[in-house]
């Protein structure tokens, strides 16, 4: 899968396609991610996601765009040394069967690899049990640790469920990219 950093005219997509997969906006019944009944508003606004980008310099966001559609999007973040967070994974909700979600997050495990990454680190908000055991398949394990929802910022959306928290997952990257293949670029 070819993943790209995105360009500043993607932004307004990768805004919308999050805001249609992880809250069902724009009329789309959301894919089986949705975070429907846990929280509420936008995912994400165009100004706050250029926000985070100006105050995280050392962050990417990647696209998967064919036919300069953004079919899917991921944050890469450099965290600690050689672990780096990865978030904000989405895919187009109607193409979500087609997996393109496993191939997303290969790429982007292939993309910090070659950037010296070693350890991905994710966070998952702890009522979506089915994401969890999701990533779970792909090789992430919890941890334990959590930490509270920021039920008062409200840039990321409106808590409808008290004590929300995230999970902290980890995956160590293996060194050999013998298992499967993808083209990367960026």
């Amino acid at each position: 899968m070819d993943i790209q950093i995105a360009a500043d005219h993607d932004l307004i997509q990768v805004v919308s396609l999050l805001n249609r997969a992880y809250r069902a906006t724009g009329g789309d019944k959301g894919g089986w991610t949705t975070e429907v009944g846990l929280l509420a508003g936008d995912r994400i606004t165009e100004d706050t996601l250029r926000e985070e980008l100006a105050a995280k310099r050392q962050a990417v966001l990647m696209v998967f765009k064919p036919e300069e559609k953004v079919t899917g999007c991921v944050w890469l973040e450099p965290v600690d040394g050689d672990t780096w967070y990865l978030g904000s994974l989405a895919v187009e909700p109607a193409k979500q069967n087609a997996q393109l979600g496993r191939r997303l997050l290969a790429a982007s495990e292939d993309w910090i690899r070659q950037k010296g990454g070693r350890t991905v680190k994710m966070t998952v908000i702890d009522d979506r049990q089915e994401l969890l055991d999701w990533y779970e398949r792909r090789g992430y394990r919890l941890t334990g640790e959590t930490e509270p929802f920021p039920a008062t910022d409200h840039r990321f959306g409106t808590p409808l469920k008290a004590n929300l928290q995230f999970e902290t997952l980890l995956k160590t990257l293996e060194t050999s990219h013998a298992h499967h293949s993808g083209d990367i670029s960026g």
